[in-house]
């Protein structure tokens, strides 16, 4: 699914109005019902008050229309108009210009900041300030309802996006309304995906206001939100005549002594993966442990006992995976670099493989195309810098991904996938309970899984992802996140998978 900047979803309503076509306030009244109906599900109590708070634009004319519709419904539903600029929309006047026959509903309006109204405690606050319009940061009056609005205790749902917030751009200073839930109309704004955002955008949700489908067809978009239909169509289902060796021979360059468990973990989520043979080459205090815990992978020791040392004859593997556990002894340096200048494959990189990279840039010439690259945000900054903000470091992540030709995979809350084709996707599944160690060795047993039966490297990176995030989901729906641990990740691909043929999650 495309994501758009607010100039392309601006550009989407002139072209609905042009060729549905509609009148603006008539597209304003639909995208106030598409609002209503989700609010109505989520805050089904009608004996609840709920006073809206509203700019004079357009998201203004959103929230009177709802509170319009609201009204109807049964909702003691208040109006408090923000009225700063002495500047209104002319879709905001035609909705005011209907509230009159519905005499009461309360309207107020403050000219003033410190003369906003006091507000019931138990009451639902709707913050329709400002939308996507905005362009700079809020200051003086706004500013002063911003900060009104955040200390109060009340649950504040936003409209579009919370007031004060830049869809496309970092958003400096403390202006900017901290939303429980947001709704944002046609599709979620970029601003959503970012860490830097957290306090001010909570649970979001998004549904289409029917704008019209043409625009989406004919426009581009470098930023895209990974749905499960999209990841069901990645899926590739086994063909009945099939056996071990149509679905590839994996190779896991994993573990040292005492991180072996990294090299069992990736070991796992690989066979889970769905490959059909598995070879795991670790130092030689591994082999009975990997023996023991996953008997269905074959042993490649090497000749040093505690950290890997050997370039492996990689004739015969579908894929290579490289990384987890491994250390950054010199030993293990050299090995790395020579992997690298003998493969010809994508292969992907986790871990100390990228920590050995960033102490050796030179090595960029030596990656083969189209590898995937998995770094957590501490890694990525050490390969490629610090950056001021996440829209920086993600501008940056998409130039890396193009320059080296090279699939980034920065992991997260909505992990991030930079292509080489300058593609960005953002990824659905996943949550705080993964944050524990282990959860990237799984990911990278996975991404190679799946290389290794033939996915092409961009659907095997966004599948992998998406996979290994609901793992994630479903376990943490049955135990708990707080219980979470990465082999339960393992545990659950199956379900995953299960979900993934199902369409469902």
């Amino acid at each position: 699914m495309k994501i758009y900047s607010t100039a392309q979803i601006r550009a989407w309503d002139a072209y609905t109005l042009e060729n549905e076509p509609i009148a603006s306030v008539n597209l304003m009244n639909r995208a106030a019902q598409v609002f209503t109906d989700w609010l109505i599900q989520c805050y089904p109590d009608n004996t609840r008050p709920v006073v809206v708070f509203c700019g004079t634009g357009n998201n203004g004319g959103d929230g009177v229309a709802v509170a319009r519709l609201l009204h109807w419904l049964g909702f003691d539903a208040k109006v408090v108009v923000c009225d700063f600029a002495a500047k209104r929309s002319v879709d905001f006047e035609a909705q005011i210009a209907l509230l009159p026959q519905h005499s009461n509903i309360s309207i107020e309006w403050f000219n003033i900041a410190k003369d906003l109204p006091a507000v019931s405690p138990n009451a639902l606050i709707i913050d329709a300030l400002f939308g996507s319009g905005l362009n700079r940061p809020l200051h003086g009056e706004w500013a002063q309802v911003v900060d009104y609005l955040n200390k109060l205790p009340n649950e504040v749902v936003s409209i579009d996006l919370p007031s004060g917030l830049l869809a496309d751009v970092h958003t400096a200073g403390e202006a900017v309304v901290h939303a429980d839930q947001i709704f944002s109309f046609e599709r979620p704004k970029l601003a959503f995906f970012f860490p830097e955002n957290a306090e001010r955008v909570g649970e979001w949700s998004f549904e289409s206001i029917g704008l019209h489908p043409d625009f989406e067809r004919e426009t581009a978009s470098p930023f895209h939100y990974l749905t499960k239909i999209e990841a069901k169509a990645l899926f590739r289902p086994r063909k009945k005549f099939s056996h071990k060796g149509t679905f590839g021979h994996a190779l896991l360059v994993a573990g040292s002594f005492g991180k072996m468990g990294a090299a069992v973990l990736a070991a796992k989520s690989c066979i889970r993966s769905g490959v059909g043979l598995l070879t795991v080459h670790a130092p030689r205090c591994g082999n009975l442990v990997l023996q023991i815990s996953v008997p269905e992978a074959m042993s490649s020791p090497d000749h040093r006992a505690r950290f890997w040392a050997d370039v492996p004859d990689i004739q015969g593997y579908s894929s290579i995976g490289v990384g987890p556990g491994i250390g950054k002894a010199p030993e293990t340096a050299a090995a790395l670099q020579g992997l690298l200048q003998v493969c010809e494959k994508p292969m992907v990189l986790d871990a100390d493989a990228l920590n050995l990279l960033s102490e050796n840039p030179e090595w960029w010439d030596f990656i083969p195309k189209n590898s995937i690259l998995t770094p957590h945000p501490k890694e990525f900054e050490r390969l490629f810098g610090k950056t001021k903000n996440d829209f920086q470091r993600n501008d940056l992540q998409r130039k890396k991904a193009k320059k080296h030709k090279v699939i980034i995979l920065l992991k997260g809350a909505h992990t991030t996938i930079a292509c080489p084709d300058g593609e960005c996707w953002f990824n659905p599944t996943g949550n705080p309970g993964m944050a524990t160690g282990g959860t990237g060795d799984v990911l990278t047993g996975i991404l190679t899984g799946l290389l290794a039966q033939g996915y092409p490297p961009k659907s095997a990176a966004l599948l992998g992802v998406y996979l290994h995030g609901l793992a994630g989901d479903l376990a943490a729906m049955s135990i708990s996140q707080e219980a979470l641990t990465a082999g339960d990740l393992v545990d659950f691909l199956g379900k995953a998978w299960l979900a993934i043929r199902k369409n469902i999650s």
